[in-house]
């Protein structure tokens, strides 16, 4: 169902938000010119989380680690990579209460962007409905009660985002 891909996109978007502990999913939006071919940072490199403040990243193509430091330095996540020539650390450092107020209100769209596409679904829905009806092949009764039914799944959903977004805002905002 659309709506569930809605939330599910929304909690792809939350893991991708920084909070204090490595996660390899940090880096699942980077994408790196790859001989003029936009390719994600997770088909070029092996990520691994070896303490819980650092990520390594090991490019299968050495010639390409300066391409991936510099991705990694142009995206919103605020980190600074290292390298030895062959693997790329990055550390992440502890939050500050302004970074984590920041993290937060970028969560908070991303959640915004999810109950507005929830939203989309019900209004092709309600618009579906309404040529049924036109056409003669719904009654008003039944029309009613799948408008409630699509209203009371849109209020689901939307209260399912509200949910990761308080989850998520307390992991960001945990010290």
């Amino acid at each position: 169902m659309r709506m569930d891909k809605s939330i599910e996109t929304t909690r792809q978007e939350f893991n991708s938000v920084r909070t204090g502990r490595a996660s390899a999913a940090l880096l699942d939006r980077i994408t790196i010119d790859y001989y003029g071919t936009p390719t994600p940072l997770s088909n070029m490199a092996t990520i691994s989380v070896p303490e819980a403040r650092l990520l390594s990243i090991q490019p299968y193509d050495a010639t390409q680690i300066k391409a991936i430091e510099k991705a990694i330095q142009e995206s919103d996540l605020g980190l600074t990579p290292s390298n030895d020539g062959r693997v790329i650390r990055l550390p992440i450092p502890q939050l500050t209460e302004e970074r984590r107020k920041e993290l937060v209100k970028v969560v908070r769209r991303y959640a915004e962007e999810g109950k507005i596409a929830i939203r989309n679904v019900r209004r092709d829905v309600m618009k579906h409905l309404e040529e049924l009806v036109r056409n003669g092949e719904v009654g008003d009764d039944e029309e009613r009660r799948a408008e409630a039914q699509v209203q009371k799944l849109t209020d689901d959903h939307v209260k399912r985002i509200d949910d990761l977004l308080k989850h998520k805002e307390a992991e960001i905002m945990e010290v």
